[in-house]
């Protein structure tokens, strides 16, 4: 990708504004946890594995001016400095595992000093950032042997570099595939309300030269009953332990109507969004966001003053609706309560 969602430079975190695309390709420049959380909450960066590295930065931001007399007193502005990124946005298990993992390691230490828990903090950081690149890139060399000649996949939201490092997940097996001289299109949902697909996932595939259709949401049905779909793939915001799968709202729906159609229907996500703690789908926190972000679009009323507004970003698929997983380990099949941890295994 010549472009990229994130990247640490000099001491300061550099951040694709993801509201403005496809119109303006705008770099932010986060120097305070304060902007930090505005940039996870206004979506302007978003994505279960980007929301990760950013997470896992901003930890390093709202710490590294501490004045902390004692390990025991850093500590404690850790925890606030987590308890409030994680306010942020429930549903993204990404974020809190990031987040974790450097409380983790920053806890091992019992003798260091605050200044080398500092430094520590931002290299787990950085590695976060690094290994997340190589995961994405493995969930493509996973994903692309399900990918045919003349496939047409259809996808949702956006899974794609924008939503991770700079690779993707769902995107990373086409990317993948089409590295691997594989020809074939796609079909990308426009994702309401905030149309994810239209501007950002048509935006990444147009820009790799993938022969690429955007339709409606109501569409997909009508796309899938003409054949002119054989695949779908999503990404994942979450996953259960027995594979149920929280994404972005209209997944579920889209399962549905793969299932009715025989067509096989796909996950794609890094092993770290599994959530190893919740036994089924049932206790995925699901973010209820603003009702302007469906009265509006981009900045216009579209529907009438005083109307009630139910806005859930996402929904869960079950597991029974889904053909496989796919992660940087391979490919997981049902039954995913005993797969997905034989995979965590390797």
């Amino acid at each position: 990708m010549k472009w990229k969602p994130v990247s640490w430079e000099g001491d300061s975190l550099k951040v694709l504004d993801q509201t403005l695309l496809p119109g303006e390709e705008k770099y932010l420049t986060l120097k305070s946890v304060e902007e930090v959380w505005e940039a996870i909450i206004s979506l302007r960066v978003r994505g279960a594995p980007l929301l990760g590295v950013v997470g896992a930065f901003g930890v390093y931001i709202g710490i590294r001016n501490s004045a902390a007399k004692s390990r025991e007193e850093f500590l404690r502005e850790v925890n606030k400095v987590i308890d409030y990124i994680g306010s942020s946005r429930p549903t993204a298990v990404n974020l809190f595992w990031a987040m974790q993992r450097i409380k983790e390691k920053v806890s091992k230490h019992t003798t260091l000093s605050v200044q080398e828990l500092k430094r520590i903090i931002l290299s787990e950081a950085i590695a976060i950032l690094k290994e997340d690149d190589e995961i994405c890139r493995g969930i493509g060399i996973s994903g692309a042997e399900i990918i045919k000649d003349g496939d047409s996949i259809l996808t949702h939201c956006n899974a794609g570099g924008l939503a991770t490092s700079g690779y993707g997940t769902a995107l990373a097996v086409l990317y993948r595939a089409r590295e691997e001289g594989k020809s074939f299109r796609v079909y990308a949902d426009e994702t309401r309300p905030l149309l994810q697909g239209a501007r950002l996932t048509c935006w990444e595939l147009v820009k790799a030269g993938i022969e690429t259709y955007l339709i409606c949401d109501d569409m997909a049905g009508e796309v899938m009953r003409e054949a002119k779909v054989n695949k779908v793939i999503v990404g994942a915001d979450r996953i259960a332990s027995n594979g149920d799968t929280a994404n972005k709202i209209g997944s579920y729906s889209l399962a549905v109507l793969a299932h009715y159609h025989n067509i096989p229907f796909y996950i794609a996500a890094p092993l770290s969004t599994v959530d190893w703690e919740l036994s089924n789908g049932e206790g995925i926190p699901i973010e209820l966001r603003r009702e302007d972000e469906v009265t509006h679009c981009r900045g216009v009323e579209i529907a009438p003053c005083g109307v009630k507004v139910y806005n859930p970003a996402f929904d869960v698929v079950p597991n029974k609706l889904i053909t496989g997983i796919i992660t940087e380990k391979g490919i997981v099949y049902p039954p995913y309560e005993k797969n997905l941890p034989l995979l965590r295994a390797k």
